[in-house]
């Protein structure tokens, strides 16, 4: 429930900073003096992207494992409170460079966008409390595991750790920039930071960070779904192999980020390239069996046709139907990024609002709206209380809202992207250029999708309060579905965790040693500090 508290906090900062935008974007508002727009897009980057869903991963995480592995032992629930802590300072450290306008670096914060010291070590100190918040739960794992020697591990539980394992060996990237570059630099301990190194090792963690947030949408809707549409789920084995592949390939993929960077060979484009297609294999064995899920379960209620079993879906329920909307809006997503991944359409869109209009169906949208979609079952269950009809209802509205809204901005961003509107910058007419003013009547239409969204957060807001403080007490199931493979066993190699590291690291060294490599026998001059005070 801290976990969760503070992931709602996040979400209204950052959803008050997401209007602001959109409206300042269209030219509807001007903010006051001493605010500026490329601070209220740091704020809503970093405290949405970053900070909401990594508290939310946590939390829900814990409660996971707990769940299937048995209650954490002291030491194990004693790292996990430290997690919440050091993430919790590091939270305020970087939030309070970001109010003063010390560290207006936007979500990813490229150098040689320079911020102060302290923002540094506060988002590092994000990413440290997580892993000791990780530690807490593979311990929990590992522990079942020794006690149940030759038994197949909890599903929910061995998907929590192929998650962390992932998140530990990815944020190594952005820690070492973090610790290594960043730090001595806005110091003034080196007058230069090496850009290119700096974005790959970014990026190195920049993509993996997606499959972090979506790999516990994949639990809910694997292992959690199913059971509140009082279904069983199509295929344990299947979901342990897509996790298997995801770990496999989220990593080794960061460099089609930076397709048109130079200092990178095209050669290793090309395998990046290759490798983030094959992550799309688990994702397409996901889609089919979460609709074999739903299928089998409509033609057991006595559905014929072909689709008939879609009307048997229990649509009257938030629980279901806000990750199901999730499900739905990752198929377009998921389609962008291809077009992304692909260097020659990426020149296209490369930089245009049509990746943030991208991110926000895959990140925004297909996991905010599961996550919201867990908090209804989740929150009641931790506070020993009921979702009553009414508020059942007010949460499939809120759902429906974010829907609309979203559908409407990230249209308005997927279109005038292709038209070459681009993304990181304010309201401007350039100059009186016609091309610009194609662009005006677009950014009006993502002010309105904007302005729905955050009347959705203020639903939420609502619906969560009610959960936690006046909704009638009783008792919420934590809902973990049975497979319909259950009793048969899983393939060794699935978990074998030797095998698992090594397959890993051999395609992240592959994939990395010489184009970092490169970087280092012939580096860049390397770039100033660009901010505050500051000059290129």
């Amino acid at each position: 429930m801290a976990h969760m508290y503070v992931a709602i906090v996040c979400l209204i900062l950052g959803g008050l900073a997401g209007l602001l935008q959109t409206l300042v974007r269209s030219g509807t508002l001007k903010l006051p003096a001493g605010i500026g727009y490329y601070q209220i897009l740091t704020v809503h980057g970093i405290i949405l992207a970053l900070v909401l869903t990594t508290f939310f991963i946590m939390g829900f995480q814990t409660s996971a494992v707990a769940r299937t592995c048995g209650p954490l032992t002291a030491l194990q629930r004693k790292l996990v409170w430290i997690g919440f802590w050091v993430m919790l300072i590091g939270t305020a450290m970087a939030a309070t460079m970001v109010l003063l306008n010390k560290a207006t670096v936007l979500y990813t914060f490229y150098a040689p966008l320079q911020a102060h010291v302290i923002f540094y070590v506060g988002m590092a100190l994000v990413v440290v409390g997580s892993w000791i918040s990780a530690a807490g739960q593979i311990m929990r794992y590992a522990q079942w595991r020794r006690e149940h020697k030759g038994q197949k591990t909890p599903l929910l539980s061995y998907m929590v750790t192929i998650n962390n394992v992932m998140w530990i060996v990815c944020s190594l990237g952005v820690a070492s920039t973090v610790l290594f570059q960043m730090i001595p630099w806005s110091l003034g301990l080196v007058e230069r930071i090496d850009v290119s190194l700096s974005r790959t090792l970014f990026w190195y963690f920049g993509h993996a960070l997606v499959y972090f947030w979506l790999l516990p949408a994949y639990m809910a809707w694997y292992a959690i779904v199913p059971k509140i549409i009082g279904a069983t789920a199509f295929s344990d084995n299947l979901a342990r192999m897509s996790f298997m592949l995801f770990l496999f390939f989220s990593i080794p993929v960061g460099i089609h980020h930076q397709l048109v960077e130079p200092g990178i060979d095209v050669l290793w484009k090309y395998v990046q390239v290759v490798l983030t297609f094959m992550v799309v294999i688990p994702s397409l064995m996901t889609a089919f069996s979460l609709f074999a899920t739903f299928e089998a379960y409509g033609r057991k209620q006595g559905a014929k046709g072909i689709l008939g079993w879609f009307k048997n879906l229990p649509w009257g329920d938030a629980r279901f139907v806000l990750p199901f909307i999730g499900m739905a809006a990752f198929i377009p997503g998921g389609a962008g990024g291809l077009v992304n991944a692909s260097a020659q359409m990426d020149q296209v869109v490369h930089n245009t609002i049509w990746i943030t209009g991208h991110f926000h169906l895959t990140v925004a949208t297909a996991v905010i709206l599961t996550f919201f979609g867990t908090m209804y079952w989740l929150i009641p269950h931790c506070t020993g209380r009921v979702m009553t009809k009414s508020i059942n209802k007010l949460a499939l509205i809120q759902g429906y809202m974010w829907a609309l809204g979203m559908s409407i901005m990230s249209g308005a961003m997927h279109f005038i992207g292709l038209f070459g509107a681009p993304r990181r910058s304010t309201y401007s007419e350039y100059g009186g250029s016609k091309v610009a003013a194609e662009w005006i009547p677009y950014q009006v239409i993502q002010a309105i999708g904007g302005t729905i969204l955050f009347v959705s957060i203020i639903l939420v807001v609502i619906v969560f309060i009610q959960l936690c403080f006046f909704a009638p007490k009783g008792f919420e199931e934590y809902p973990v579905a049975e497979a319909m493979d259950q009793n048969q066993p899983t393939y060794k190699f699935v978990e074998n965790w030797k095998f698992l590291i090594v397959v890993t690291i051999a395609l992240i060294l592959i994939a990395y040693t010489i184009p970092v490599g490169q970087m280092f026998i012939d580096p860049p001059p390397g770039a100033k500090g660009f901010g505050e005070g500051k000059v290129w």
